[in-house]
């Protein structure tokens, strides 16, 4: 048995390594004339720093898959309104005309999906037979509680999974987000995502600003830009209580430390967190009024009509940008790496997956479904419309796929340049909504002008019995 690796001694072995995104063939992608891709690296992205290699999932070789075995069967499935959800949302009236089975669509926003599905695990008959949710807030509960199928079973079956399904084409960090400490893959991953930073390029060159290489020429940026009443603000992010700790924790991850370590003690009150949220603070002086209440989408349409000079967020929320129907700063957007912190440069890391109801009877079409979902042509779609960084490896070899993206090059840049960094965003723990309920509401204070050491010791405080119990 191999031996499980500590979140520190794992990030330090693969922080160098990348997550599957081959640079070389990403530019020559995005190059003028059609040529020949390269093959990239293997996908080796740092991993969810508590999974145990994955169970070897033999690849199916019997001819005996049928995509009609569940023909006339109903599923019910319930998606997180983002980028991928739109993909998978407008293709399902495909897998329904391949399958024959009928599908039940509900795509919800994260907020409001995200506690629906608890309580509907909770209740022990939830309404839906598929749900997609995110790892880096439920992948803890979801797999303590064995809310999700193990589809091993299902992976191992030839009968059940299409021969050229290829599980092996995931990436190391996507079996690791599927894998739970126990051996289980209780879901298929869809993507990964990186928190890097977006700059309108015609708001800097009016003043001649360059663009941000480290965090202390973001906030200098932000004060140099801002100008309310041009209606132009330095910066804009996440201010809403519980979605503003991930910006917070992709910040600290610049002073090299993550807000809960891997033995579970809680750095939120040290000199490293104290003085990001200071920071985190400073920039929010320099964005739109009512800035409390904007999570990723308010960001995002304040950036989209090009009154902001920054946006830090997810790569996964970056195509409507490119998209003239709804921004008007289509071509005018720098894609950047997360800039390099006081002492390191990180970029924070999350991803999504999809699983099957522990409790669905109809376990069969929704397995189909879920691969359907995550095969290669879905994640193809998936990366050409921005939706993140794929966990495929073939997404970055096929010719075809990388023809397909159409977003900008430095975009693809971002991406290959944030695999090289990326450290997980969020503590891998049972309460992570509490967690960023709580230190949410202090991060919120602060920008109301509050003490962010203040805050942060009150937090804490508040948190650690939460953590404690949960982890007894």
């Amino acid at each position: 048995m191999s031996k499980k690796l500590t979140r520190r001694e794992f990030l330090k072995r693969s922080a160098i390594l990348g997550t599957g995104v081959a640079g070389a063939a990403i530019l020559n992608a995005c190059a003028p004339a059609p040529t020949p891709v390269p093959p990239p690296a293997p996908t080796t992205a740092p991993a969810v720093p508590t999974a145990v290699p994955p169970t070897a999932v033999p690849k199916p070789t019997v001819a005996a898959f049928d995509w009609k075995r569940f023909k006339g069967q109903h599923i019910e499935v319930n998606l997180i309104k983002n980028a991928q959800g739109d993909v998978i949302a407008k293709y399902t009236n495909e897998f329904q005309d391949l399958t024959g089975i009928t599908v039940g669509l509900q795509e919800v926003p994260e907020q409001q999906q995200r506690p629906q599905m608890v309580v509907e695990f909770n209740s022990g008959n939830p309404s839906f037979d598929v749900v997609y949710y995110s790892f880096h807030t439920h992948k803890r509960m979801i797999g303590k509680n064995k809310w999700t199928e193990d589809i091993r079973p299902y992976l191992q079956d030839p009968t059940m999974t299409a021969p050229d399904y290829a599980y092996d084409d995931f990436s190391v960090a996507g079996k690791a987000w599927m894998t739970e400490a126990d051996g289980r893959i209780d879901s298929f991953c869809c993507n990964i995502a990186y928190g890097f930073l977006m700059c309108n390029k015609e708001i800097f060159a009016a003043k001649n600003v360059p663009l941000p290489k480290t965090f202390d020429d973001m906030l200098a940026a932000a004060k140099t830009l801002h100008d309310p009443s041009k209606n132009v603000y330095g910066f804009v992010g996440r201010g809403l209580k519980n979605a503003n700790t991930y910006v917070w924790c992709c910040l600290l991850l610049g002073w090299d430390i993550d807000a809960i370590d891997s033995k579970l003690n809680m750095n939120t009150e040290t000199p490293e967190a104290v003085a990001s949220a200071t920071f985190y603070q400073n920039l929010m002086k320099y964005a739109p009024p009512g800035v409390s209440g904007f999570n990723w989408n308010e960001s995002q349409s304040v950036f989209a009509l090009g009154q902001a000079a920054m946006w830090f967020d997810s790569i996964g929320f970056a195509a409507p940008l490119e998209d003239p129907k709804v921004s008007k700063v289509v071509g005018k957007v720098a894609y950047l790496v997360a800039p390099a912190g006081p002492k390191k440069q990180w970029a924070g890391m999350t991803g999504d997956g999809i699983g099957i109801s522990s409790t669905s009877k109809n376990k069969g079409p929704a397995y189909f479904y879920c691969q359907w979902a995550t095969n290669k042509l879905m994640q193809a779609r998936s990366f050409a419309a921005g939706a993140g960084a794929m966990p495929r490896d073939s997404v970055y070899t096929d010719p075809q796929a990388l023809a397909s993206v159409t977003m900008p090059k430095d975009w693809l840049d971002a991406v290959a340049g944030s695999g090289k960094v990326g450290r997980p965003t969020f503590p891998l723990i049972t309460p992570v909504t509490e967690f960023r309920d709580i230190f949410g509401v202090a991060l919120t204070n602060m920008i109301g002008g509050a003490d962010p050491a203040t805050e942060l010791k009150s937090a804490t405080a508040q948190f650690k019995p939460i953590l404690a119990k949960s982890e007894a």
